[in-house]
């Protein structure tokens, strides 16, 4: 099969045009054609919370943000704890420090308005070649390769890559730098990211619907939903840690973790540490002395570990505690949301 690069752009945009997502953060592609040009502050927040997330899930996140804090200005000065507790449920804690950091050298470093080329913005805190790329094209028109993993699984397919991922990653991205022309830049990063997320799924792919599929080596061989092909993956190891609710005149007792590392800066119930061995009641260092009591477990799952928490439970007064009313406890992290549920049960 020869593939035809001009044939493969044009086929994507124009079922762009017609089927193409509406996306709280996009300008489509009939405003981007009379002259209506993405705000930087909205892309780039909209790719920053979408890196461990679904459209589903971020979108609601991110009206909430662009409500409260409209402009990137607004976003930097407000206190970190406020940002904090408004991104808990998007993952990664260290990219809502990021966010700010960025947000912050923007307003002072850049008079508030985000540079525009790649190498520039890859300057900014938090900002990596993907952010990077996305935000060039699609903010600022300029001819990026923007590759995530929808527009990886695209290529694999498209182009019938036999190397397993993450091995093929630079050959993915060479493919789609093929594909990059100064015409519709950002429209043409959406398209591939929009083919990927609804036509070219992970599972069960839309193969008939799709436009792309005439110069689709996958497709043509029948064996599409094979790629890409992947390493088997490792087991994720587990952890066990207790986390302690302490209760005192329908408050509870929160600390503040520190600003490095997992969940760094955010609010959580006291705990014992996270390790690979159940504990045993004799080896609990308890953070005050009180009549304890186990109220259960929860198990939760991050990206690099699973991790089973037990919730032991008493009243009591911890010193330097963040007191909390229960009203108060969404702003937790969900690991700890769920186990100071089960606490209060």
């Amino acid at each position: 099969m020869i593939q035809n690069p001009d044939l493969i752009r044009s086929s994507l945009l124009v079922w762009y045009d017609a089927h193409g997502r509406s996306l709280a953060w996009r300008v489509g592609p009939k405003d981007g054609a009379q002259g209506m040009r993405a705000d930087p502050y909205r892309v780039w927040l909209s790719e920053v919370m979408l890196q461990q997330t679904t459209v589903p899930h971020a979108t609601p996140y991110f009206l909430s943000f662009t409500q409260r804090w409209p402009t990137l200005e607004a976003l930097a000065a407000e206190a970190d704890g406020e940002v904090m507790a408004a991104w808990a449920g998007l993952g990664y804690y260290a990219r809502a420090r990021n966010l700010l950091a960025c947000a912050r050298v923007v307003a002072t470093r850049h008079g508030g308005i985000f540079p525009s080329t790649e190498a520039e913005l890859l300057s900014l805190p938090g900002v990596g070649a993907y952010t990077a790329a996305a935000l060039a094209a699609i903010a600022f028109d300029q001819s990026a390769n923007v590759v995530d993993g929808n527009v990886e699984r695209v290529m694999s397919r498209l182009y019938a890559v036999n190397a397993p991922l993450p091995d093929s990653k630079p050959e993915l991205k060479r493919l789609a730098a093929a594909l990059v022309r100064d015409h519709r830049p950002g429209d043409w990063a959406q398209a591939l990211m929009d083919l990927g997320a609804t036509i070219c799924r992970p599972k069960s792919p839309l193969c008939e619907a799709c436009p792309l599929k005439a110069q689709c080596k996958a497709y043509q061989a029948g064996d599409a939903q094979t790629y890409p092909r992947k390493l088997k993956k490792a087991a994720k190891p587990h952890r066990y840690g207790i986390a302690f609710l302490i209760q005192r005149e329908g408050e509870v007792a929160l600390i503040r973790r520190p600003d490095r590392g997992l969940l760094g800066g955010m609010l959580a119930l006291p705990s014992t540490q996270w390790r690979s061995t159940p504990f045993v009641d004799q080896e609990v260092e308890a953070p005050i002395a009180a009549m304890w009591q186990q109220a259960g477990s929860i198990e939760h799952v991050f990206t690099h570990f699973s991790l089973t928490l037990t919730v032991w439970r008493a009243q009591g007064d911890l010193p330097n505690a963040i007191w909390t009313p229960l009203s108060g406890l969404g702003a937790l992290p969900s690991v700890f949301l769920k186990a100071a549920k089960v606490g209060l049960d």
